[in-house]
C-alpha cells in the first residue's frame, strides 16, 4: 500500500454559518487500538442538516467545534494501530455512530448506546466524521466488516437501517398487531422493511410525498397513505373496528405526526418515537395517562444492530433499491445538503463521495 498522505480534503464546520471545504485538513493518524479509514462514502443525515441550521440542541450544549460532519459511512482499513488484531489493511468497515467510554454507569450494564459522553461521529472534534477523504475510528469504536463486494447502494444503509431496526425492535411488533409508520424518508423505509419482517397483521406506511409511498409498497407496507389527501385517523379506525392501530412509530420529526398518532392509537397502545425535532412539541399528556394509558418509547441510535442488518442488506431481505441514488463528490456537499433537506428531484437517501 502506498503511503499515505499528510494532508486530506475535508468538510469542516466551525460554526452554522461557516462550513469550509478544507484542501490540506491534517490526516489522522492511528494511535493505539485506533484503525484509519480511507472514506468510501458518506450519507448525509437529517441530524447533520439541522446541525447547519444551527439547531440549539447541538450547538448550545453538544457540538464541539470545529468538527467534521457524517456518521453514514463506508470505508476501507489503510492504517492499523499497535494492538489491532480484528482487522486489517484492505478490510471493508463500517461503524456504529457512537464511541461508548466504557466507563460510565450505562457503558459497564452494556447499555452503550446512552452512554454518558455520547460521542456520535460527526459532532465532535475528538470522533470528527467521513465527509473527508480519510476517517479515524477510536479505540473503543464499534466497528464492523462488511462484504467487499456490497454495491455501495447497499453497504451506505447499514447505519441508517440499524437506526431503523432498533426503532422496531423498541416497538415489540406482534403477529397480530396493526402498525403503522408515520414518514418513509430513509429511516422509515428501513422500518417499514424490517416491521415487514415481523409479520403483522396490517402495516400502514403515511408520508406526504407520493414517491415515498410507492416506495414504502414496494418494501412491504400493505396501506400507504397521504395524510394531506386522506383522513389518516378515519381509514385507520376502518381498519380496525373503530379501536385504532395497536403501535405507531413516528419517524418524520414533525410535531403534527405526533398529534396524529396519539389520536389514531387505540387505548393500551404502544407508541415510539424516533425522531430528533427542531423546536418542542406540544401535546395533550392527558391522552397518554387518563384517556389511553399507552406505552411511550423512545429509541435512540442502533444498539446490537449492525450484524443482522449487514447480512439482511446483503441477503436482499429488506428493501434497499432506489434508496441511495443520489452520489455527489464531496465538492458538491452544499448541493448535497440542500437536497438532503428538500428532497428536490424526489431523492431519498444523498450520499457524499470525498
Amino acid at each position: 500500500m502506498s503511503k499515505l498522505p499528510e494532508t486530506m480534503k475535508a468538510l469542516v464546520a466551525y460554526t452554522p454559518d461557516r462550513y469550509v471545504l478544507e484542501t490540506d485538513w491534517p490526516r489522522p493518524k492511528a494511535g493505539p487500538d485506533e484503525i484509519i479509514i480511507r472514506v468510501e462514502a458518506c450519507g448525509v443525515c437529517a441530524g447533520d442538516v439541522k446541525a447547519k441550521h444551527g439547531a440549539e440542541r447541538f450547538w448550545n450544549s453538544y457540538i464541539i467545534a470545529p468538527f467534521i460532519p457524517g456518521h453514514e459511512f463506508v470505508g476501507h482499513v489503510v492504517e492499523v494501530g499497535s494492538g489491532i488484531t480484528e482487522f486489517s489493511l484492505g478490510d471493508r468497515v463500517v461503524s456504529e455512530q457512537i464511541v461508548p467510554c466504557g466507563q460510565c454507569m450505562f457503558c459497564r450494564t452494556g447499555r452503550y448506546w446512552m452512554c454518558e459522553i455520547s460521542d456520535v461521529y460527526g459532532f465532535k472534534d475528538r470522533v470528527n466524521g467521513g465527509m473527508a477523504e480519510y476517517m479515524r475510528l477510536p479505540a473503543n469504536a464499534r466497528t464492523y466488516r462488511i462484504p467487499m463486494d456490497m454495491p455501495i447502494e447497499k453497504a451506505i444503509l447499514v447505519e441508517p437501517y440499524s437506526c431503523s431496526k432498533h426503532a422496531v425492535d423498541r416497538a415489540q411488533i406482534g403477529l397480530e398487531d396493526v402498525v403503522v409508520i408515520s414518514g418513509c424518508g430513509t429511516l422509515g423505509l428501513g422500518m417499514v422493511g424490517i416491521a415487514h419482517l415481523k409479520n403483522p397483521k396490517i402495516l400502514v406506511a403515511l408520508d406526504i410525498k407520493d414517491e415515498r409511498l410507492e416506495k414504502a409498497k414496494e418494501f412491504g407496507a400493505d396501506f400507504a397513505w397521504n395524510p394531506m389527501k386522506v383522513n389518516i385517523v378515519e381509514e385507520i379506525r376502518k381498519l380496525t373496528e373503530g379501536y385504532g392501530c395497536d403501535i405507531y412509530i413516528e419517524a418524520t420529526g414533525h410535531p403534527a405526526s405526533v398529534v396524529q398518532g396519539m389520536d389514531m392509537i387505540r387505548k393500551l397502545g404502544r407508541f415510539v418515537e424516533f425522531s430528533v425535532f427542531g423546536a418542542p412539541t406540544l401535546l395533550d399528556w392527558s391522552i397518554i395517562g387518563d384517556q389511553k394509558e399507552l406505552d411511550i418509547l423512545g429509541a435512540h441510535l442502533s444498539p446490537y444492530c449492525f450484524p443482522p442488518v449487514i447480512d439482511w442488506i446483503d441477503k436482499d431481505r429488506i428493501g434497499t433499491r432506489g434508496v441511495a441514488e443520489l452520489f455527489l463528490p464531496i465538492d458538491d456537499w452544499e448541493a448535497a445538503f440542500r437536497i438532503a433537506e428538500t428532497g428536490e428531484g424526489n431523492a431519498f437517501k444523498v450520499v457524499l463521495k470525498p
